[in-house]
Parts: C-alpha cells; sequence; structure tokens
C-alpha cells in the first residue's frame, strides 16, 4: 500500500513538468513560427506563397532580400541614428534623474517625483498639434532630430520610473561608506550606483530599443522625406509600392525585425532579470 501510495505520488510531479514543458513548447512555437513563415517567405515566388504557404522555399535565392535591402536601407539608416541616439540620451537623462530622486536630499522630493512619474500619463495624440507647431518655430520639422526628442521626451519617465524602483532597494551603506572614503556623489553615481543598476539599465536600453524602433505615430507626422522617415514609415511606402509582390515585402519584413530578435537574444539575460527586479521593488 505504500508503495502504491509512493508512486502516486511520483507520478503527479513528472506529469505536471510534463505538461509544464508541453505549454511552454506550445508558446515557442505559436511566438517563433511567424517570425519563421515570414522569413521563408521571403525565400520564395508570390506563386509558391499562394499554392504553398506552409511550403520549404523551391529555392534558396536571396534575390528577395537584395531588392528588399535596396529598397529599405535608407530607412533603416534613419531608424538607427534616431534609435541609437534617442536610447542614449534617454538612459542618461533617466539614471541621473532617478539617482537624484533616490539618493539626494532636495525640496519637495515627493512633488517633483510625482510631477517626472506624471509625465506617463501624458497621451502623445493629444500633444499632436502644439508639437507640430513647436517643432516647426523651431526649425526641427522634418529631421531626425524632431524623432531623437520626441523619443526622448516620451521615455524619460517610464525609464526614470523603472531605475528609481530600482535604486530605491540599494543599501545606503555603500554611499556612505564611499563618502567616508572620500567619494564624491558624481563619483558614487558613476563608479558604484551605475555598476549596480547594469540589469535594469539593459532592461531599458531593449525597451526603449524596441519602442523607437517600431514607432510609427511620430515617424509618421513629424517626417516627410524619405531621406528622415524610419523604418516603420518606409515599410508603409514599400508596401504601397510592392503591395502584390509579397515575396519582397515578406523579406524587407524579416530584415526590418532581424536586429530586434538577435539583441534580444543577446541580452535576454539582463534583461528578464532587471525587469522582474526593478518592478517587483
Amino acid at each position: 500500500m505504500s508503495g502504491a501510495t509512493h508512486s502516486a505520488r511520483g507520478f503527479w510531479p513528472v506529469m505536471g513538468q510534463a505538461f509544464l514543458w508541453a505549454f511552454l513548447l506550445a508558446v515557442g512555437v505559436v511566438v517563433l513560427y511567424p517570425l519563421l513563415w515570414m522569413g521563408l517567405g521571403g525565400f520564395k515566388s508570390n506563386s509558391q506563397i499562394f499554392d504553398q504557404p506552409f511550403a520549404l522555399p523551391q529555392s534558396w535565392s536571396l534575390e528577395n532580400y537584395f531588392s528588399a535591402w535596396r529598397g529599405v536601407q535608407g530607412y533603416m539608416v534613419s531608424s538607427l541614428l534616431v534609435t541609437l541616439v534617442s536610447t542614449v540620451a534617454t538612459v542618461l537623462i533617466s539614471a541621473r534623474a532617478a539617482y537624484g530622486l533616490t539618493r539626494t536630499a532636495m525640496p519637495a522630493k515627493p512633488l517633483i517625483t510625482a510631477f517626472v512619474l506624471g509625465g506617463m500619463m501624458l497621451s502623445p495624440t493629444v500633444a499632436l498639434v502644439p508639437l507640430v507647431r513647436m517643432l516647426q518655430s523651431l526649425g526641427l520639422y522634418d529631421t531626425h532630430w524632431a524623432l531623437i526628442i520626441l523619443y526622448t521626451a516620451f521615455r524619460v519617465p517610464f525609464t526614470t520610473f523603472l531605475i528609481r524602483a530600482y535604486m530605491l532597494d540599494l543599501p545606503r551603506d555603500l554611499d556612505e561608506a564611499a563618502m567616508m572614503d572620500g567619494a564624491s556623489p558624481g563619483q558614487i553615481y558613476r563608479r558604484i550606483i551605475l555598476p549596480l543598476c547594469r540589469p535594469i539599465i539593459v532592461s531599458c536600453v531593449v525597451l526603449h530599443i524596441l519602442f523607437a524602433w517600431n514607432e510609427y505615430l511620430f515617424a509618421m507626422i513629424f517626417t516627410n522625406s524619405p531621406s528622415v522617415q524610419t523604418l516603420p514609415v518606409g515599410l508603409t511606402s514599400m508596401m504601397s509600392k510592392h503591395g502584390t509582390d509579397f515575396a519582397q515585402v515578406f523579406a524587407a519584413m524579416t530584415l526590418s525585425a532581424l536586429p530586434i530578435v538577435i539583441i534580444f537574444f543577446l541580452t535576454q539575460r539582463y534583461f528578464i532579470r532587471g525587469l522582474t527586479e526593478g518592478m517587483a521593488k
């Protein structure tokens, strides 16, 4: 009797683990299969996409990818420039603001914190008209700087919120020990706090890259020239020109998604750790 009970107790954990792995495998297929199908579609012809949508390509020609690259390379350069500069600016400003809100003494700190974090409630669509007028008056409309400034301004509150939540749980004994050794607040920030915040900073970098790389509304409204427009607008323009050439459209979409996929896989360890710890704190 005891042997049967022991077997039953060992059976359910094994079954639970099997169901868990089956569920994770199903989720992985649901997430990865559309990307794989899109990438394979770039190797096919239009006729094969319609006749055999789920079959492997008959030939592994890169012609569609070369043609798509010639169409989107200008837009991709603009996206790289805007994403890189706005990411660096957003993370630097937010990290410094979070340090000031958590580690320094200042009057009316709760009010300042509420003001900064209240920026997360500002809807971009509400501010479109005044932003257009402001950028036109400053001579920044239809420039890369327009997107860089907007992406930075609208993402600083959320990024500050994440980094601030992470910094709140860092022990203050480290600051006190460094001050006793003669370190200035700036040295404490650069040499102690920032290295300890590496996971959440990596998470914020990835989140901002995802936002800036895929953002469409600002890029469509605040840019007109093809030399300034970013990849989402370029893909829309390409789809309007080559709407029936699905193989080339799939190739262009794959090229646009590939950098984000690579960045996520390279940083996933820090990304998941920083985001979970930052949100938990």
